[in-house]
């Protein structure tokens, strides 16, 4: 507050009034001499040592209160908590302290969470079963700090009910998730649930701020902050939906499984007898479904892995992923050249020419058995995060098939709608031909690809390492699909076709019409060579198709050099409500 007091007095008798006047006031105060704009003396009052009075401290009201609490930490009936050793699962409050320490969860929503359906000091409750407890109704949500990252999170307990969800629980997430969306931090699923509770299903299932809405809001979470769900249990119909609907979904061996239906029901509706595991164990997701981005050994694992992930990650969308410091790659750049064979068929692993462009000890692919012919992986180049899209010559030539396709276009538009740059290295002798691949989709899948490729707006680097034939070229982000460059090297070759397709298809007649075998040869090598000219990539460099030939020792600097260029580069989409593909 201001006070002013007259031109007579002096420096002194202002810093008693002000003094005396914080001190029984209470508050901050200034003291103006006569006009003066500047005070001529401030003072505060006092700060406030605890205790006031020996005698003051908790009550019993607040003894019952923290009894209370330690009741409900204690979790489900004990024979469930005692059989969590058995199920190779920790009890889901030791589970938080592995993930954010004993200090690391900030607060907690919702302990009391269908209290007055279980606990004895409720006045509904007329007789205390220990054997229905129910704390928290089985669902903790709150906010924790994790590797220095605040975070929203929700964990199951599997002691109540093996995790399944009823209404309060169900209000809890779905309160977390709203969130979310507001204060622009990331989203931890803890997942171990049997599903909705089907005996209590009136009060949250089809209701409009029900079940149903978690899948709402995990619409409206994608792209705006990321979502992480690590699978503990046997996650069954709608419990499945959030660790699909999540940006990335780690499942543990020996534990995870997720199906629209359990095994009992499953013999229900089709007569199939299977159990858990090989209906949706961590391999059926990891290898067939491609739901699983990661499997972990075991729930320390599972922390490692989300740790490493989310250090690629922005807590929001609009925001720069987080840089660290640059390291050199694990494998000298001057291999690079040798490592390429000289023959577009003979196969490399791309992960020996990754290692030679990323900082050391950087590399993070997602979906490693999913998919194989196309890696999509996380690196760092100069410390700044990378989504590699890049075509495995050591799977099926890297030929691009449907689960590859899909792979790489859910990859695209997770890594545009997180600021994440991309870089993509070419080496494919396209999509591939045949009656299975069209039953499975390829044209559908492929689709997808190229217009994940053509819609995102983050900075696109493209590297022709060797083939880039057929349209394998535009989902791989060729020139006419706005990439901020496009480099070869000189063992790039960018045409409609291999030579040996292509002579086959034009000059098939006139070389089948040379009767001498050895001249038959000798002009289908000549020929070969002439195509092999048309589509070397000093020609492409030529026509000012592609940006630049590069010698293979530079990709590292090259690369490091135009993605820091065009770290602030911009563009945008045509104006329209969103596209037809999904």
């Amino acid at each position: 507050m201001k006070v002013r007091i007259g031109e007579g007095a002096n420096d002194e008798e202002a810093s008693a009034i002000a003094t005396a006047l914080a001190e029984h006031l209470g508050v901050d105060v200034e003291v103006h001499v006569g006009d003066a704009d500047a005070p001529a003396a401030t003072a505060r009052p006092p700060a406030i040592e605890y205790p006031l009075d020996d005698d003051l401290g908790p009550t019993a009201r607040e003894e019952a209160l923290r009894s209370e609490i330690e009741d409900i930490l204690q979790g489900g009936p004990e024979k469930y908590r005692d059989r969590l050793p058995e199920q190779g699962k920790l009890f889901v409050r030791d589970r938080l302290d592995l993930w954010f320490g004993e200090d690391g969860v900030k607060f907690e929503d919702g302990k009391f969470a269908a209290f007055d359906e279980w606990h004895p000091d409720s006045p509904e409750v007329a007789e205390y079963d220990p054997g229905d407890r129910l704390p928290a109704d089985g669902m903790i949500t709150g906010a924790a700090e994790f590797e220095g990252r605040e975070l929203h999170f929700m964990a199951n307990d599997f002691t109540v009910k093996a995790g399944s969800m009823a209404r309060r629980g169900v209000e809890k997430f779905l309160r977390m998730q709203e969130r979310a969306l507001k204060s622009g931090k990331p989203v931890l699923y803890l997942m171990d649930s049997s599903g909705g509770r089907i005996d209590q299903q009136t009060g949250f299932f089809a209701n409009r701020e029900g079940i149903g809405k978690y899948y709402y809001n995990h619409s409206m979470l994608s792209g705006r902050v990321p979502q992480i769900c690590v699978l503990y249990g046997p996650c069954i119909a709608g419990a499945a939906y959030t660790p699909v609907f999540a940006d990335f979904t780690i499942m543990v061996e020996g534990m995870s499984a997720m199906a629209i239906a359990s095994p009992r029901m499953v013999k229900m509706v089709t007569g199939e007898e299977i159990d858990m595991r090989d209906l949706g164990g961590p391999e059926i997701h990891a290898r067939y479904s491609g739901s699983a981005d990661l499997v972990a050994r075991d729930e320390a694992h599972a922390r490692d892995l989300v740790a490493r992930l989310l250090a690629y990650l922005p807590d929001k969308a609009g925001e720069k992923p987080p840089q660290s410091e640059s390291k050199p790659p694990t494998y000298a750049p001057a291999g690079i050249d040798e490592l390429i064979p000289e023959s577009p068929n003979r196969p490399y692993d791309v992960f020996d020419l990754i290692e030679r462009v990323a900082d050391a000890e950087s590399v993070f692919e997602l979906r490693p058995d999913y998919g194989t012919e196309i890696v999509t992986a996380f690196v760092r180049i100069d410390g700044r995060p990378v989504g590699v899209v890049a075509n495995q010559p050591t799977e099926r030539s890297g030929a691009i098939f449907p689960d590859a396709a899909e792979k790489a276009a859910e990859f695209i538009w997770t890594c545009d709608a997180y600021e994440i740059p991309l870089l993509y290295l070419c080496d494919t002798p396209g999509f591939m031909a045949g009656s299975q691949v069209e039953k499975d989709a390829i044209l559908e899948k492929g689709k997808k690809f190229i217009y994940a490729t053509s819609s995102a707006t983050v900075p696109k680097q493209t590297v022709i390492v060797r083939k880039a034939y057929g349209a394998g070229i535009y989902a791989m982000g060729g020139p006419a699909y706005d990439p901020e460059s496009v480099i070869a090297l000189p063992s790039g070759e960018i045409g409609i076709m291999g030579p040996e397709a292509a002579i086959n298809a034009v000059y098939a007649n006139k070389l089948a019409a040379i009767d001498d075998p050895e001249a038959r040869a000798e002009r289908e090598r000549e020929l070969r060579e002439e195509y092999r000219q048309d589509i070397d990539a000093h020609r492409m460099a030529s026509e000012v198709v592609i940006d630049e030939v590069v010698p293979p020792s530079t990709l590292r600097e090259e690369l490091e050099a135009r993605f820091a260029f065009y770290e602030t580069v911009e563009k945008s989409l045509p104006n329209k409500k969103h596209g037809t593909v999904l």
